[in-house]
């Protein structure tokens, strides 16, 4: 998203404190403006504080919501794997505009079988920038529910680990570029 959006909360909705992340109520015509808005989730600043508002919650501030995501008829295991990675790919830090995979945050993600041969398990072993972000729950929700939106995932694991303890030398050159560190 370029530039700023004024918004007006047409409902009452639970935004995320950043960078405390604690849970607020925002209330229907509390207006904000829209600061980030990148894998579906949006940061916006609401009385000179910034809250993180889900994908699912997009219509309070007049965004559709996320689409649904689609596998081919029969998928692959590997087919199953991309479709974990893309959406990894779609986790947000609310305060930095470069998703988790990027930001080297991922250490492993793997698909492995289910409780059936109809189903699948992710398992994914993250970090975090720092050990005390208050984000850090977010976070892990949000790659549960992003990931567990692939078809066949039925269960997600999240290993959260500061070992080895993440430097941004972990990042990928495309997302140190956007930091401005290259």
């Amino acid at each position: 998203m370029q530039g700023q959006e004024e918004v007006t909360f047409s409902r009452d909705v639970i935004g995320v404190l950043i960078p405390q992340g604690t849970k607020v109520e925002l209330p229907e015509g509390a207006v904000g403006v829209i600061t980030q808005a990148l894998g579906g989730s949006y940061t916006v600043q609401v009385q000179g504080h910034l809250f993180r508002i889900d994908g699912q919650d997009a219509d309070s501030i007049g965004k559709p919501k996320p689409a649904k995501l689609e596998l081919p008829e029969n998928p692959t295991d590997k087919e199953i794997e991309q479709a974990v990675w893309s959406q990894l790919k779609t986790v947000y830090d609310p305060e930095i505009p470069i998703d988790i995979v990027n930001l080297g945050l991922v250490y492993d993600c793997h698909v492995l079988p289910g409780t059936s041969d109809e189903v699948r398990k992710a398992s994914i072993r993250m970090t975090l920038t720092a050990p005390g972000c208050g984000m850090g729950d977010t976070l892990v929700a949000d790659v549960k529910t992003k990931v567990a939106s692939v078809p066949k995932i039925a269960e997600v694991e999240v290993e959260l680990t500061f070992d080895p303890p993440w430097t941004r030398d972990m990042m990928s050159e495309e997302a140190q570029l956007t930091a401005g560190f290259m």
